[in-house]
C-alpha cells in the first residue's frame, strides 16, 4: 500500500485516490523564457518517477503538467530579442521537450499552455468576484481579497498575522490589503492582452493553474505537485482561488483538508554552496550545460538516488560519484546477460524490499541501495535471473535500459575522451599485438595513452574490454 507525505497535513498518509481505479495529478511546469536549469530537471524527473510508480501499481493515471507561456519575464525577453512571445515560447518549449527526453522523462498526458485557457481563467475570476472574494481596483487590475479566506496559510504554515507583519508582501497602493494578489492585470501598451469583463488585459500567474487543473481534472483531483519554492505564495494562492470560486468557499471542508486537492507533494531544492539553485540568484546551471559534461542517465541517477523531499547538493564531485556508481551497476549487467523476466513484488527478497521502500513515499534512495545489493550478488554469482531482476527493477526508475556498452563506452562532452570508438578499438588491437610480441614498453605506452584520454581497460581471460572512466 502506497503512502506519501502530504504537505498540507504535514503527515505521511495512506494513498487512497478519489476514484479507486484512476489517479489524477497536476504538476506545475515551466515558465518558458529560457533554457531549463537543473532545478527544473529535478521537478521533471521526480514527478516522472511518481507517474511511473503509480502506473506500476496498476492505477490509470491522468497526468497534467502545464506551461506558462505569458508573464512579465516572457514579455521582457521577447522584447529584448524583438520577437513575438509565441516565437520565444515555442523555441523554449521545444528545448524543454528535448531536455526532458534526454533525461528519460516521459511526456505528460496533457501539457496545457496558459494562453490557450484564457476563457476558463476569466470565468473562474468572475465566480470569485461573484462570491465576494475579489475586487477590481482603480488601476483596472483584479485582486483576490486574502482577508476573505481565513484559512490562508495552512499549506505553507504561515499565519495571516505574520504575513501581514510584512513577510514577502508586495507593496501596491491599489490593494485593499498588502496580502491581496492579482488575478487579472490591466493591459499595458505593447503587451499581449485579451478582452475581459474588466477591459483588455492578461491573467496573473497564479490563476492559470487553478483554471487549467479544473478544466482538465475537475473540481477535485488527487495529487498536486511542484517544487518546494511554490508552496508560498503560488500554491497557497491556488487553494484560495479554487476555494473562492466555489459557492461555499470550501468552508469547513478545507479545514478538514478536503479542498480541491487531496495530496500536495513538493520536491526539495537543488543547492549550490548551500543556496537554492535559481535564475534569480544567478547560480543555476542549465540542463544543457550539465549534459555537455555528463551522460543524461547519470544526471537522472544523481537526482533519483536522493529522496525527492530532501535537499540535493550539486557539484562536479557529486556528479562524478553518481557516474561511478551507475558505472558499477552497468558493469554488473555487462558481465552477466540478464534474463528476460517479469518483475513482480513477491518475486524474491530484492523485489519485496524494493516495492516496500518505493511504497513508503517513493523511497528512491533505499531502492537504489537494493539495486547495489543485487549488483553485488550478480557480480559474485553471474546469475542471469538476478541480472534480469536488476535490470527490471532499475527500469521502474527509468534506469539501466541501454545496452551496457552503450553507456560504458558512450561518454559525453568535455569530460569524456576525444577518441572515437573506432580509434580506441584500433589502439586496443595494437596493444594486444604488442603484448603478443612481448613488447611491454609499447603495450604500456598504449595503455597510458588511453588512460590519459579517460579510457579504462579491463583485461580478462576472454580478452580486453574498455569503458570511459
Amino acid at each position: 500500500m502506497l503512502s506519501l507525505y502530504n504537505t498540507l497535513t504535514k503527515t505521511k498518509q495512506e494513498f487512497t485516490p478519489i476514484n479507486p481505479s484512476q489517479v489524477r495529478m497536476y504538476v506545475c511546469g515551466m515558465t518558458v523564457y529560457d533554457y531549463c536549469h537543473l532545478g527544473h530537471a529535478r521537478v521533471m524527473v521526480v514527478f516522472d518517477l511518481v507517474a511511473r510508480w503509480l502506473r506500476e501499481l496498476g492505477y490509470s493515471l491522468e497526468y497534467v503538467r502545464n506551461i506558462t507561456d505569458v508573464d512579465d519575464k516572457i514579455i521582457a525577453r521577447a522584447n529584448e530579442r524583438n520577437i513575438s512571445i509565441t516565437e520565444l515560447t515555442d523555441f523554449f518549449i521545444q528545448a524543454m521537450h528535448e531536455d526532458a527526453a534526454a533525461l528519460g522523462v516521459l511526456p505528460p498526458d496533457h501539457e496545457p499552455r496558459a494562453t490557450h485557457y484564457i476563457p476558463q481563467m476569466i470565468a473562474m475570476i468572475e465566480n470569485i468576484i461573484a462570491n465576494g472574494k475579489a475586487y477590481m481596483a482603480d488601476n483596472g487590475d483584479v485582486y483576490y481579497s486574502v482577508r476573505e479566506f481565513p484559512s490562508y496559510g495552512q499549506l505553507s504554515g504561515k499565519s495571516l498575522d505574520d504575513l501581514r507583519a510584512g513577510e514577502r508582501v508586495e507593496v501596491d497602493a491599489y490593494k485593499r490589503d498588502p496580502l491581496d494578489f492579482v488575478l487579472w492585470k490591466a493591459a499595458k501598451p505593447d503587451e499581449p492582452a485579451w478582452d475581459s469583463p474588466w477591459g483588455r488585459g492578461r491573467p496573473g500567474w497564479h490563476i492559470e493553474c487553478s483554471a487549467m487543473s479544473k478544466a482538465l481534472l475537475g473540481n477535485q483531483f488527487d495529487i498536486h505537485g511542484g517544487g518546494a519554492d511554490l508552496q508560498f505564495p503560488h500554491h497557497e494562492n491556488e487553494i484560495a482561488q479554487s476555494c473562492g470560486a466555489e459557492e461555499n468557499g470550501c468552508g469547513e471542508e478545507y479545514k478538514h483538508f478536503a479542498s480541491h486537492v487531496k495530496y500536495w507533494l513538493h520536491n526539495g531544492f537543488i543547492r549550490v554552496d548551500n543556496e537554492k539553485m535559481s535564475k534569480s540568484l544567478g547560480n543555476f546551471f542549465t540542463i544543457r550545460e550539465v549534459l555537455q559534461k555528463y551522460d543524461a542517465e547519470v544526471v537522472r541517477f544523481f537526482i533519483l538516488r536522493a529522496h525527492y523531499r530532501s535537499p540535493l547538493n550539486y557539484s562536479d564531485a557529486h556528479l562524478n560519484d553518481a557516474r561511478g556508481a551507475l558505472t558499477r551497476l552497468y558493469t554488473a549487467l555487462k558481465n552477466t546477460q540478464p534474463a528476460d523476466i517479469v518483475i513482480q513484488p513477491q518475486l524474491n527478497d530484492y523485489t519485496r524490499r524494493f516495492y516496500q521502500v518505493m511504497n513508503d513515499d517513493f523511497g528512491t534512495a533505499e531502492a537504489v541501495a537494493v539495486l547495489f545489493e543485487l549488483a553485488n550478488e550478480v557480480n559474485k554469482t553471474h546469475d542471469s535471473q538476478l541480472a534480469g531482476c536488476l535490470k527490471g527493477l532499475a527500469g521502474l526508475l527509468g534506469l539501466l535500459q541501454r545496452k551496457p556498452a552503450a553507456f560504458l563506452q558512450g561518454g559525453t562532452g568535455e569530460d569524456s575522451s576525444t577518441l572515437n570508438n573506432e580509434v580506441i578499438e584500433a589502439m586496443i588491437d595494437a596493444r594486444q599485438q604488442a603484448r603478443a610480441e612481448k613488447n611491454w614498453t609499447e603495450s604500456d605506452r598504449i595503455r597510458d595513452e588511453l588512460a590519459a584520454a579517460g579510457i579504462v581497460l579491463e583485461d580478462s581471460i576472454g580478452g580486453t574490454s574498455w569503458r570511459r572512466g
